[in-house]
């Protein structure tokens, strides 16, 4: 991934933070008919240190558990809040005009060989897991024991768990930080004018990480 430094993201919490706020990643592996990539929750666990472990699923008849290059290192990709920023927010518009759009964004890529676990004991658990953290908190949340046994023993026998020790794990949060203080205050304005959950995400990203 093409990360100037200002862009670069190393701090392993703040990725990691990114992850679990928006878990679905795309899981890219090479295959004997070329690139596959399927979309998929991952759980990340910290450990082991530096990195940690991407734990998540696929379908059975999806043939990229199977197809996957062993020798090479599976990549998922997490995609953070993004928002096309208009120039028209600069002060620099109003005193030079050379401005141009851009796109602020914030990604983290992670990189590690591809295990695959068909372990009925261990997929049980991480389906529990997965599932009891997007029900926590919900009026009537659902739990796994809920469906009949033999249907949960059925679904689970169609399905296969992917377990990937983090080797490479790189960040890139492009969120004006190449812009002057008084313009990055104009993002926020018009961010936070345009109003909408993606825009305000956008405008604290700029807040927290435009400074450089």
């Amino acid at each position: 991934m093409y990360t100037p430094g200002q862009f670069a993201e190393t701090r392993i919490d703040v990725l990691h933070e990114l992850i679990r706020a928006h878990p679905l990643g795309a899981l890219v592996t090479l295959t004997p008919d070329g690139l596959d990539a399927n979309h998929t929750p991952f759980e990340i666990d910290p450990d082991p240190a530096p990195f940690g472990t991407l734990r998540g699923h696929v379908a059975r008849a999806n043939s990229q558990w199977r197809d996957a290059a062993g020798e090479l290192d599976a990549l998922v990709i997490f995609q953070g809040p993004d928002r096309y920023i208009s120039p028209s927010w600069y002060e620099a518009k109003r005193e030079s005009g050379e401005v141009v759009p851009t796109w602020n964004y914030a990604v983290v890529h992670a990189r590690g060989p591809l295990r695959v676990i068909e372990d009925e004991t261990w997929l049980r658990a991480f389906v529990d897991k997965l599932t009891n953290r997007y029900e926590a908190g919900r009026a009537e949340s659902w739990k796994v024991e809920d469906a009949p046994a033999d249907f949960v023993r059925k679904l689970l026998g169609a399905i296969v768990g992917i377990e990937i020790p983090i080797s490479q794990l790189a960040g890139k949060w492009k969120v004006s930080q190449n812009r002057p203080a008084r313009d990055r205050d104009g993002v926020v304005g018009g961010l936070m004018a345009e109003g909408g959950a993606p825009a305000e995400a956008m405008a604290e990203l700029v807040r927290r990480f435009g400074h450089g």
